[in-house]
Parts: C-alpha cells; sequence; structure tokens
C-alpha cells in the first residue's frame, strides 16, 4: 500500500476531514490532498512523524522503505540526492512491471540497491574531494 493511501485510510479511520488533518499538521488542505492523491510526499521524516501523531499511528505505517531511502538521500545529499534516489527506484520499478519477481524478492533487490547506492555515493566523495585528499598528504 502506498503513502497516499494509507494517509487516507488512516485519516478516514481517525473520523477526520482533511481541513482538519492540515489544521493539526500545520499544513494546508491543498497539502494533504496532494499527499492524498500520491502528487507529493512529505519532503522531512518530521512531517510524517506529525502526520502519524495526528492520526493516532506509527511512523512506520505511513513510511514505506523507498520512502525512507528518499529521504536519506535527500538529507545527506540534498535535493539533487533525493532525486537521484527517486530515479533509481523509478527505473527499478519499471523493471518489475513485467511481475516475475515476487514482492519479497523486490524488496530484496531494492534493498541491495540501495546498499550500491550509499556505498558508491561515499566512494564518489572521496574519490572527488581533492582538497580533502591534499590535506590528508
Amino acid at each position: 500500500m502506498k503513502f497516499s493511501e494509507k494517509l487516507k485510510e488512516a485519516r478516514k479511520n481517525a473520523g477526520l476531514k482533511q481541513p482538519e488533518l492540515a489544521r493539526a499538521v500545520g499544513v494546508s488542505v491543498r497539502t494533504i490532498a496532494s499527499y492524498e492523491t500520491g502528487e507529493t510526499y512529505p519532503r522531512k521524516r518530521e512531517t510524517y512523524q506529525v502526520l502519524a501523531d495526528a492520526l493516532n499511528v506509527d511512523v512506520h505505517y505511513l513510511m514505506n522503505e523507498e520512502e525512507t531511502f528518499v529521504l536519506a538521500a535527500g538529507q545527506e545529499y540534498g535535493s539533487r540526492g533525493a532525486k537521484q534516489a527517486e530515479k533509481l527506484i523509478a527505473d527499478m520499478s519499471a523493471l518489475y512491471a513485467g511481475g516475475q519477481l515476487s514482492e519479497e524478492d523486490k524488496d530484496i533487490v531494492m534493498r541491495a540497491l540501495q546498499d550500491i547506492y550509499w556505498e558508491s555515493k561515499a566512494r564518489n566523495a572521496q574519490k572527488y574531494s581533492p582538497k580533502k585528499a591534499t590535506t590528508e598528504q
């Protein structure tokens, strides 16, 4: 289940309308609507936590592994890192379009790719940081 579906379901289970949730979270009704349609996602982990608190659900229920990965990439490498992570997920999702992998296998592949992403970023930071390299020698 996607974040948008989880959010909408949790809001309805809590007996809240979009304007009520928006007030509780401190965002606009348009923001809640765009979350529920899947147009946008919260950019910060704190927003997920505020939503979870307002809906009386666990934050991990709202977030899936892919969203956690994109948020972490954004926090570590800025908006460019988040966009790269989103593209990686989108590209990998396209490979799954044939439906040949089980959900468990898809998760394993995605975790492996996320590990590769982090390792590559760390290697590139060392390789392409000439100031650090010259000051350490």
